[in-house]
């Protein structure tokens, strides 16, 4: 169970590094000033999961491996995060809907795994459940005001769900490794938090005067490794400073 446990626990991990990454990248870009104190610390809040998750992922393993080695000493076909959080940021409306999807989800996830039989992943639900419950208000707001704004920012919101409502599905999905976690009382089970992330979904669409998408064909291979180039050039980045000083620490 120990290694499927790591394996889940790196799928988590990499989401949150990976979507924090890609919301760093706004920083000094954003379209006014509040945003680009907003966005960072979002993606702190993210990074500050992911170190919790990769920290305990190592010491569960016991090869020898902390957070920066799996964070930064694995290639792109090792990240088992899910697509959603990979995709470029485009414009601001697709940040904000991919961040409302993601955060939308993790809320009822963080809070089902209060209960997980595990002492170690419930104290790192009870932080992030704090910090998701923002970030889902922040992104709302931004949703609403793009799609029941001006023309063009309803345009460009609507453009948003056509681009990202396809890679939502892929987080409900259980890989197998996930699969045994949950079956073992570690993890909560992904396809159960369907309903309330529909609804909270449901919810700002309506306000955001935004049309719920029509079945779209899901878009899914990330657990499995199988990632667009996108991801490859972050790890390019992001991976870029540790491997040239191996030893440096967070």
């Amino acid at each position: 169970m120990s290694e499927v446990f790591v394996t889940a626990l790196l799928e988590l991990a990499d989401d949150h590094l990976v979507l924090g990454h890609r919301l760093s990248e706004w920083c000094g870009h954003a379209p006014m000033l509040e945003e680009d104190l907003a966005l960072p610390n979002m993606a702190l809040d993210l990074i500050g999961a992911a170190r919790g998750l990769y920290a305990y992922a190592g010491s569960i393993e016991g090869n020898g491996r902390g957070e920066d080695d799996l964070a930064y000493l694995r290639g792109e076909r090792e990240y088992l995060n899910c697509l959603l959080v990979e995709r470029e940021n485009g414009d601001f409306a697709q940040t904000m809907l991919r961040q409302l999807y993601f955060a939308g989800f993790m809320e009822p996830y963080w809070q089902a795994a209060m209960a997980s039989r595990d002492e170690t992943l419930r104290g790192i639900a009870a932080k992030a459940v704090k910090e998701v419950a923002y970030h889902i208000r922040h992104a709302a707001e931004w949703v609403v005001r793009l799609g029941d704004g001006t023309e063009e920012s309803a345009r460009h919101m609507a453009e948003a769900v056509e681009e990202l409502h396809r890679f939502t599905d892929e987080l409900f999905l259980s890989s197998p490794a996930a699969a045994a976690a949950e079956a073992a009382g570690l993890l909560p089970a992904r396809a159960e938090m369907r309903g309330a992330w529909e609804a909270t979904l449901r919810a700002v669409f309506a306000e955001a005067r935004l049309d719920w998408p029509d079945a779209v064909w899901p878009q899914k291979g990330g657990r499995e490794g199988a990632h667009g180039e996108g991801l490859g050039h972050l790890l390019a980045e992001m991976q870029s400073l540790h491997r040239a000083h191996p030893g440096a620490v967070w």
